[in-house]
């Protein structure tokens, strides 16, 4: 079963969120099918520690003004080098740039639909797999 409608409205929202606050590379995915905890990952980084807790609380806000939505948990936010948002529904990752291209998590979830997210969200058309900062398509 696809990820339910109001995934994608919350992963909308917090996409166009982070995008206001300069997150690069921002993917989303559908995991429905391969995890039974949440329908959807989102996926972004940033060049620095503040800009990730920037984008962090702006996506909060958005989700928790517009959709009445608190994360379960967050984690990774006193850092602010790999802050994970859960919602139940969707998962929000939104890494340093250093972080996403070591765990590289669009190679890990290659196999999973990518959601496109609205054309105002640059990057969100990706549909290549390819590691952010690689030149390269995913590892075979």
């Amino acid at each position: 079963m696809p990820a339910s409608e109001r995934a994608i409205e919350l992963l909308t929202a917090a996409a166009e969120a982070a995008h206001d606050k300069k997150a690069e590379n921002v993917l989303a995915f559908d995991v429905s099918e391969q995890l039974a905890i949440t329908d959807a990952f989102l996926v972004a980084s940033a060049s620095n520690d503040r800009q990730v807790r920037a984008i962090v609380d702006a996506v909060e806000e958005k989700l928790r003004v517009d959709f009445d939505a608190k994360p379960v948990r967050r984690e990774g936010a006193r850092e602010g080098r790999w802050v994970l948002l859960d919602y139940l529904e969707i998962v929000i990752h939104v890494q340093h740039d250093e972080e996403r291209s070591f765990y590289s998590l669009e190679r890990l979830w290659r196999d999973c639909p990518i959601i496109k997210l609205p054309s105002a969200v640059p990057g969100s058309d990706s549909t290549s797999g390819s590691t952010p900062g690689s030149a390269s398509g995913p590892a075979e």
